[in-house]
């Protein structure tokens, strides 16, 4: 949190304070409301540190800071002179209300900053999800299809993590229930070579159990991602099945491991 536009106005609100002597005692009559107080100093906050981002202080060259925080004050419906009267009350009358004050800003900026930073982490999980396939899968089905088959195309070599949750149900009759993952040549799907990734059995008590797996596609080579969610050996003929899959994210790194 940058303090450095909240110390202007204080300083600017001072030097009137200076000028016509440090014991005289303000009036409290027509002072900003501390709710608007607290909105003002909070947009004040917001409005220095985008006039710290280059692009809009380039875009903003034509004032100066000074001017742009008036610019704010009035949005708000008040001049400079009821800003400085507000502020030269609290810090000779009252300041410890103003550091209370301050505090409530400092809180909302805090707010605003963990939300903030909480959508840039939505945000940056959903653009590196390189998952085209359906967002969850459940067995029994409503649309009537229990297919958890997948297919998509790896365009480049590196490293692909296939990360999910399942919950396989106690109700569940398969056997050695699984996760099937393998890579194979675009040209060839259903008669190529194999690249099978170690198989991962699924806990049968009907709670949400994380699962990840890793393929290495080698360079300068393009492979086809196929699979099977849920997989299983016996016969699936008259089966109960009861199994849910989600959260289900395939990320990529250009690093390959040692």
């Amino acid at each position: 949190m940058n303090k450095f536009g909240f110390l202007i106005l204080i300083i600017i609100s001072l030097m009137t304070v200076s000028c016509s002597g440090r014991k005289q005692k303000l009036d409290n009559k027509n002072l900003i409301p501390e709710k608007d107080l607290v909105s003002l100093l909070t947009d004040i906050h917001i409005a220095d540190g985008l006039l710290s981002l280059p692009k809009i202080n380039s875009w903003a060259s034509s004032l100066d800071s000074i001017s742009s925080y008036y610019q704010v004050i009035e949005k708000h419906g008040y001049t400079k002179e009821i800003l400085d009267k507000t502020m030269n009350y609290y810090f000779l009358n009252n300041p410890k209300k103003l550091n209370k004050i301050y505090d409530q800003v400092l809180g909302i900026l805090s707010e605003m900053e963990l939300r903030v930073e909480k959508e840039s982490i939505l945000e940056t999980a959903r653009t590196s999800n390189m998952w085209t396939g359906k967002d969850f899968y459940s067995i029994p089905s409503l649309s009537g299809n229990d297919s958890t088959l997948f297919n998509m195309t790896l365009p480049r070599s590196g490293s692909y993590t296939l990360s999910f949750s399942a919950t396989l149900f106690p109700d569940d009759q398969s056997i050695n229930p699984r996760v099937t993952l393998y890579s194979c040549s675009p040209d060839s799907i259903d008669t190529g070579k194999r690249q099978y990734v170690k198989s991962i059995n699924y806990l049968k008590d009907g709670r949400p159990h994380k699962y990840k797996l890793t393929l290495i596609i080698p360079k300068n080579t393009i492979r086809h991602l196929r699979g099977w969610f849920y997989d299983f050996d016996n016969s699936p003929s008259g089966l109960e099945k009861h199994i849910k899959i989600e959260n289900i994210s395939l990320s990529y790194s250009s690093i390959m491991p040692v």
